[in-house]
């Protein structure tokens, strides 16, 4: 019975810095009447855990306000240099691999390119990629191994977390990737391995635009097309944590066949190298007049020459002027509206925030397209109830969001290393 109350005493301590805590970073400077009335614990509680978040470096004192007719408040930050976090995007064309202080901003950078498809059909190069990365990020900085909270990796595909972390690609190729286990084998840094559109999505969630909403769903479209759902403010999973797949939902009986495997695939008709081929076969489809324009349409479908990034920007930037790239632009301004029209139809949420950097591209060109398409397909209701916006945190911030993953750890056990 006793070691049954000494843990439960434990545990109290700990939920207790961790509610502290996160509010300290969240809401930070504060002071100690303040973290009183956001936490609801007692001022003999905060002052004692305080103390020992003080005592351990996590937190420190960030000057003070005047209080109402007594001495100044003194107000208390998490300490930004007290830890660091590495972010990993293993993307579609690259890795990069980040690192940050506490607070998240960026210290390092390192990156690599890419073969599409890299980490399904060849792991053990991309994680030595991965491998260089966290030594170059660590040396470049200047930080200390053990000041590294954790390292967080966001990877396309569906993540089993179980007793081993299984990496299955939505692609042909190999699947059932023991990323944790090959990474082990050149680091003994802690490791939290999820989606890169779930760990983006987070981020989007802590500090971008889902500040705010309990439900949302954060899309990403870039090379890929993929989703991270929040309902009750924690992430949607599914059973076998494999929810988010929408770029793999179908838009079109018998449609266009995506690298997936099916046909008609959401990914088919609004990813980027799709819109690309599209655009292509417009191209190619109608020589009368086309100019420069065609050499770009043909040179953004095969990819020759061009990178996909710049030759997809060509397209949204030649929507203004030339009517192929408009029309196909509409094109997929309607087919996005029917995919955003699912996601408010089956879970009903507060936001949808467009982004991934084909996302944003097509949102900073087309947004009043898709919100109207999405309107024309979607419940009037649901649809009313829904904010549609972009994404804040740029288009390339997975490796941000793949560090809120050891972050999330961090204040989840009030900062336990």
């Amino acid at each position: 019975m006793g070691q049954m109350n000494r843990r439960t005493v434990r545990d109290l301590r700990r939920g207790n810095r961790s509610t502290l805590l996160r509010q300290l970073y969240f809401q930070g400077p504060v002071s100690r009447q303040e973290l009183g009335t956001l936490t609801g614990l007692s001022s003999g509680s905060v002052s004692n855990v305080v103390g020992e978040l003080l005592a351990d470096a996590l937190v420190e004192e960030a000057g003070s306000v005047e209080s109402d007719g007594g001495r100044p408040r003194t107000l208390l930050r998490v300490a930004p240099g007290s830890g660091h976090l590495i972010g990993v995007d293993v993307g579609e064309t690259h890795v990069r691999v980040e690192l940050f202080d506490l607070m998240l901003t960026e210290l390092a950078r390192w990156e690599h390119p890419l073969t599409p498809g890299g980490l399904e059909r060849d792991p053990e190069p991309v994680v030595g990629h991965i491998l260089t990365g966290l030594e170059a990020v660590v040396a470049k900085s200047g930080t200390e191994p053990e000041a590294v909270i954790g390292v967080g990796v966001g990877v396309p595909g569906v993540v089993e977390q179980g007793d081993e972390v299984l990496v299955h690609g939505p692609t042909a190729g190999r699947d059932a990737v023991p990323l944790e286990r090959l990474l082990r084998t050149g680091t003994d840094l802690p490791l939290f391995i999820d989606n890169g559109a779930t760990a983006q999505g987070q981020a989007e969630m802590w500090f971008g635009a889902g500040r705010g909403a309990d439900n949302a769903v954060i899309a990403l479209i870039g090379s890929g097309v993929g989703a991270a759902i929040v309902t009750a403010g924690a992430p949607y999973r599914g059973a076998t944590s494999s929810a988010g797949e929408w770029g793999h939902t179908v838009v079109q009986v018998g449609g266009r066949a995506c690298r997936c495997g099916a046909v008609g695939c959401l990914e088919a008709y609004v990813g980027a190298q799709a819109v690309l081929d599209r655009y292509g076969r417009a191209a190619r489809g109608d020589r009368a007049g086309a100019g420069g324009a065609e050499g770009a349409g043909e040179g953004g479908a095969d990819g020759a020459g061009e990178d996909q990034q710049a030759a997809f920007a060509a397209i949204v930037g030649a929507a203004g002027t030339e009517a192929r790239a408009r029309e196909v632009l509409e094109e997929t301004a309607a087919y996005l509206g029917a995919g955003i029209a699912d996601l408010i139809n089956l879970f009903n949420p507060e936001r949808i925030i467009l982004g991934g950097w084909a996302g944003l591209l097509l949102g900073g060109r087309v947004l009043p397209r898709i919100r109207a398409a999405t309107a024309s397909y979607a419940l009037h209701r649901p649809y009313a109830q829904t904010e549609i916006g972009l994404a804040e945190l740029g288009p390339d911030a997975v490796a941000l969001g793949a560090a809120t993953l050891p972050l999330a750890h961090f204040l989840a056990t009030g900062g336990a290393r």
